[in-house]
């Protein structure tokens, strides 16, 4: 049945509005939004977020690793056993961020909880609303840190990970009172949980090329990530004859050209390919460059072109640096395999969206997020929300409050139906 929700969706779109807004005054730089894991700005956000789950008649507590959780439980069942069903994403930003990368996540998730405890309609399982705090990965060289220990798959070395001024993790988490060997007790059980939803911006353009306020994530690309190293040989800009010289940054424009035709070549699966990172040595205007360091970020909507295009890549390296009479390394450091988005909880989507009078559209996601850890734990659903221009990681992203509406408003459906399907105690994963 359709449900004539205009306006408490209008109502919710402000209510939204408004927490985004002051979580967006909370910056550790005065000129841009920057809000960095453990950092003071951080330790604000969680405060601010604590009192907004507080005012939802939620239960709440900061756990190890700094993750915000308010729990709704149902009345009458205390005694019950029953599941959790997790929402939630991320607080901490990028560099000279958006107002509503993650951070809309979680407010629909806590105004969700509001409207759920406040109508007296909680569903017959718990519901707990997260608030993750490293999923930029942008101080220290991790993430998903703090998602990581609630999925039960944190790596202990991650604590001991340190920032560019020399601070460790398990240092941070000391300054804001928290004990990094506490760690394994943010973790749930598999048997414990019902699932994990995720409200997240799209940080793309396709939903408002559709016209369409929301849709439903179908998977999560999986990325590979490889520091990239050309050795060649340093000379005089004026002496070394351009056939002789073994110029690594020239070297390295082939590779990126490569790189660049390599995604080209596969992109009916969606392969794409960054070189985002340049570091060129020694840095004169007057020498040759001698070494090049470089990143390399690929990702595809299914594993075996990834993989396919990162063969490709090294075998590309091998031939350019032979014909060139140089070196160029490629070291692996980080990969995320695709994480495919429960069947069953895209179905509830789509009937939370008929609930709603939105029009159902299934997209994937080129982004990382939280949900791909929290797929170790547990089935996921996951909603993209339109954002203007396609925009993020940029002061210009920008959601329109009656988006904000709409989304959390979905969410509401979404858990009513997650109830009507999966039960308070549902049997397991799809």
């Amino acid at each position: 049945m359709r449900v004539d929700l205009r306006d408490e969706t209008m109502g919710l779109g402000a209510q939204a509005a408004k927490m985004s807004a002051a979580l967006q005054a909370l910056s550790d730089d005065e000129t841009a939004l920057t809000r960095l894991y453990l950092s003071n700005s951080h330790k604000q956000a969680i405060e601010l977020v604590k009192g907004w789950m507080i005012e939802a008649g939620l239960d709440v507590c900061v756990d190890a690793m700094g993750t915000v959780r308010g729990r709704l439980s149902p009345v009458g069942l205390n005694d019950t056993p029953r599941k959790t069903l997790l929402i939630g994403s991320h607080i901490d930003t990028v560099r000279n961020a958006g107002a509503y990368d993650g951070t809309l996540g979680v407010i629909c998730g806590i105004l969700a909880a509001q409207e759920l405890k406040k109508s007296g309609q909680a569903p017959p399982f718990d519901v707990e609303v997260l608030a993750f705090g490293d999923e930029e990965g942008v101080r220290f060289p991790t993430t998903l840190s703090s998602s990581s220990a609630v999925a039960g798959v944190l790596i202990p070395a991650e604590l001991d990970a340190e920032d560019k001024d020399g601070i460790s993790v398990r240092q941070a988490l000391s300054s804001f009172g928290l004990e990094a060997g506490d760690y394994p007790s943010c973790a749930y059980k598999s048997e414990d949980v019902l699932g994990y939803l995720e409200i997240h911006i799209e940080q793309g353009p396709c939903l408002e090329a559709e016209g369409l306020a929301l849709g439903i994530v179908s998977s999560i690309a999986g990325s590979s990530r490889y520091r990239i190293e050309v050795s060649g040989m340093a000379g005089h800009a004026g002496t070394v004859p351009m056939p002789l010289r073994q110029d690594a940054l020239v070297a390295a424009s082939e590779l990126i050209g490569a790189i660049e035709q390599i995604a080209l070549d596969r992109y009916e699966h969606s392969v794409v390919a960054t070189v985002g990172e340049l570091d060129v040595l020694p840095g004169a205007v007057n020498v040759i460059p001698a070494r090049v360091i470089m990143s390399l970020d690929i990702r595809a909507a299914s594993d075996g072109p990834r993989i396919e295009a990162v063969d490709a890549v090294m075998c590309e390296a091998e031939r350019i640096g032979a014909k060139r009479g140089l070196s160029i390394s490629l070291t692996h450091y980080h990969t995320v395999d695709t994480t495919a988005c429960s069947e069953q909880f895209q179905a509830c989507a789509r009937d939370a969206f008929v609930r709603t009078g939105i029009k159902p559209y299934t997209l994937m996601s080129g982004a990382g997020h939280d949900g791909q850890v929290m797929a170790k734990l547990t089935d996921i659903g996951m909603l993209f929300v339109r954002c203007r221009g396609g925009i993020s990681h940029n002061p210009l992203e920008h959601v329109d409050q009656s988006d904000m509406g709409v989304a959390t408003t979905a969410l509401i459906q979404w858990i009513v139906s997650t109830a009507e399907t999966k039960g308070s105690n549902d049997e397991g994963r799809d």
